[in-house]
């Protein structure tokens, strides 16, 4: 029976079809919708699975290339066995990138194959030697230019053997191999689709970031603090080991519905007003506010900062005070209600009637909004200005997010952006895939040990782990958690504890030092909150917690394991109070073990297992120990070891591990 007529299209169709499959590209997000996240000068582990039919050898190259390349760059891809291939990306260059995987049958490598087999096992080889000869040749007539003197010297070569055993050795010598790879010849060669990165400098992914308000750093209780103040602070934050000196909105504060201390709603005459209530008749998101001083003196604060190794980090709020010119000046940007009013904004069951925001997709905001909104930004790293912790960007269009930080970081490829998302996770992790370098977290309310072993394993996987930086901040001036509202020294030294080992990102807002604590009853948040009044403060008070601090960030910077949120490993200790876990480098050469008591007020003890198993080590084996909190070493006799670790003494320990053979 004859076939049906549309059969020959069908035919032409699956002869056109691939041999050779390219799945499970790794890293990427999304089918290739969203850039992962790598670091410049950090090799980047890319995979595949790459197959075909029949038995012939494969080849693989891993293509990559930077915005603005033309031409790719090739690295070959390694078999790891069962169709596994992969290659390690390094990129010493910031901003956008992109790679793909090519494949093909590796046809000279298929022939070198059989023929090492045959030749071995006694099996007559004069025709394959033939055949050899004629691949060499036509592989030949197509390779580059470049290469033809080297391929003809080849066959030149192979003419002039005399014996067969001269012969196979020519063939199969490993730079005749390499040199029929450079010739290109690639049968079936297959392309998968194109895989963005966004390759970012090594702070967006290790900082320890200090917030402040520089209006409370005045040594005269009652006069408002300068940028000039602030200068005071910059040696001993920087001798406490951060490399972000962050401050929250600076720009000039609106009087229409000012809010008074504790956040009531009618304020004094000489109240300060809550900075995020952006915008007055001095000016708005570009300006800076009068009493802290001009922007001339935010320069040189920023000067100052930067010789004492410290970059400054700006709020980013999009938001406005009733009195922001632009109500003014572009009435369009925002929405009004039927009675003329405008919507103050909300966020249940708080109300911020000195806020209102605008409006992203108005008529008259498409897109001189938009437009304003991203010179703001570039004006301010004009000024110095390297890090932007952006307010509630969750409650913003994704749109306008996704297109502001490329446009930014393509004009300033090192500015950093950092979510402060407290949301669902689906939208946390969005964030990161739109472009924000760092997010704040829940491990602000992660407290019991399966709580915080289960996050910060999580992190460690896909998605999260390709898309999304943890900043582990342990208080915000929004946030005063119920952990340390009556946990008391100790607390605050595990939560710092957790932050500073946890991840390669963490941050504290001032006052966490002397362990601040006191909340409004039944909320998490500070009595007397700085948001709305001036706090002065002795940095010198009894029982802070600053040398510790200092010495957690010093060991931060002294080992490569505690660099990054990634490589953590949970291990056992038999007691549900104590996290046990392990931060390591890849290949073992730094490993660290951390033990965090999470009781803050009785002792705690637990047997708990030496990872020997890591290192390739016995359960008898010896395994040096040394305690960095305070330099003390020891030798380890075998897996099962033994801890008591005493709150009001240091409710944590931090150990650098060392293989004795």
């Amino acid at each position: 029976m004859p076939s049906p007529q549309y059969s020959d299209e069908r035919v032409a169709h699956a002869i056109r079809q691939p041999r050779l499959a390219i799945e499970a590209v790794q890293p990427v997000i999304e089918g290739g919708r969203f850039a992962v996240k790598c670091l410049e000068g950090r090799p980047l582990e890319v995979s595949a699975v790459i197959f075909a039919d029949g038995h012939d050898q494969l080849a693989a190259d891993l293509l990559w290339r930077t915005a603005g390349q033309a031409t790719w760059q090739r690295i070959p891809l390694q078999a790891q066995g069962n169709d596994h291939w992969s290659a390690r990306l390094q990129i010493d260059v910031q901003g956008p990138a992109e790679f793909a995987i090519e494949a093909w049958q590796d046809v000279y490598a298929s022939y070198r194959y059989e023929l090492v087999k045959k030749f071995g096992a006694g099996v007559p080889v004069s025709l394959e030697l033939q055949e050899g000869a004629q691949l060499v040749r036509r592989i030949g007539a197509e390779a580059p230019t470049v290469l033809k003197n080297d391929l003809a010297d080849l066959i030149g070569r192979l003419e002039a053997c005399q014996t067969v055993e001269e012969r196979v050795a020519t063939l199969v010598d490993p730079s005749v191999s390499e040199l029929m790879r450079r010739a290109e010849y690639r049968p079936h060669v297959l392309r998968s689709p194109i895989y963005p990165l966004d390759v970012e400098r090594r702070l967006a992914e290790f900082a320890s970031w200090y917030e402040l308000f520089p209006r409370s750093e005045s040594t005269e209780p009652g006069r408002h603090g300068t940028f000039a103040d602030v200068h005071r602070r910059v040696p001993e934050i920087a001798r406490l080991g951060f490399d972000v000196l962050y401050f929250p909105p600076i720009h000039p504060i609106g009087r229409a519905h000012r809010k008074g201390p504790n956040n009531s709603l009618s304020a004094g005459p000489d109240d300060p007003g809550s900075p995020y209530a952006i915008g007055s008749e001095e000016g708005g998101h570009d300006a800076v506010h009068p009493e802290l001083g001009s922007l001339e003196d935010f320069r040189e604060l920023v000067r100052v900062a930067r010789e004492h190794g410290l970059e400054v980090a700006l709020d980013f709020a999009v938001q406005c005070s009733p009195d922001h010119p632009w109500l003014r000046e572009h009435p369009g940007w925002f929405s009004w209600r039927p009675d003329g009013s405008i919507r103050h904004a909300e966020n249940p069951p708080k109300k911020y009637e000195d806020i209102v925001n605008v409006e992203f997709y108005a008529e008259a905001a498409i897109p001189d909004l938009w437009l304003a909104l991203r010179d703001v930004v570039v004006g301010w790293v004009e000024q110095g200005v390297t890090l932007f912790r952006v307010d509630n960007p969750h409650t913003k269009p994704m749109p306008f997010w996704e297109w502001l930080i490329a446009d930014v970081r393509s004009r300033h490829p090192e500015v950093i952006f950092l979510s402060e998302a407290f949301t669902r996770p689906a939208m946390m992790a969005r964030l990161g895939k739109l472009g924000f370098s760092q997010s704040y977290t829940y491990f602000t309310w992660r407290n019991t040990k399966q709580e915080l072993q289960t996050y910060f394993t999580e992190l460690n996987q896909p998605p999260w782990c390709h898309c999304y930086r943890p900043n582990f901040f342990v208080n915000t001036p929004d946030i005063n958690p119920y952990f340390l509202q009556h946990a008391g020294r100790p607390g605050f030294l595990i939560r710092a504890a957790l932050a500073t080992m946890g991840s390669g990102l963490w941050g504290m807002y001032s006052g966490f030092e002397l362990c601040e604590a006191q909340a409004v009853p039944g909320k998490e948040e500070y009595f007397d909150s700085e948001k709305y009044q001036l706090r002065q403060r002795d940095y010198q008070a009894p029982d802070n917690i600053s040398a510790e601090i200092g010495r957690l960030n010093q060991i931060r910077r002294e080992n490569p394991a505690l660099q990054t949120h990634l490589g953590f490993q949970a291990y056992t200790a038999w007691n549900d109070n104590i996290l046990y876990f392990g931060k390591r480098t890849e290949d073992r050469s730094n490993f660290i073990l951390v033990a965090i008591s999470l009781d803050p007020q009785h002792p705690q003890e637990a047997h708990f297992e030496l990872p020997l198993w890591e290192l390739g080590l016995p359960d008898d084996a010896d395994l040096e120990g040394e305690d960095l909190m305070n330099g003390h070493r020891w030798t380890w006799h075998g897996k099962v070891q033994w801890m008591r670790i005493d709150p009001w003494h240091l409710p944590f320990g931090i150990w650098r591990i060392r293989n004795l053979r």
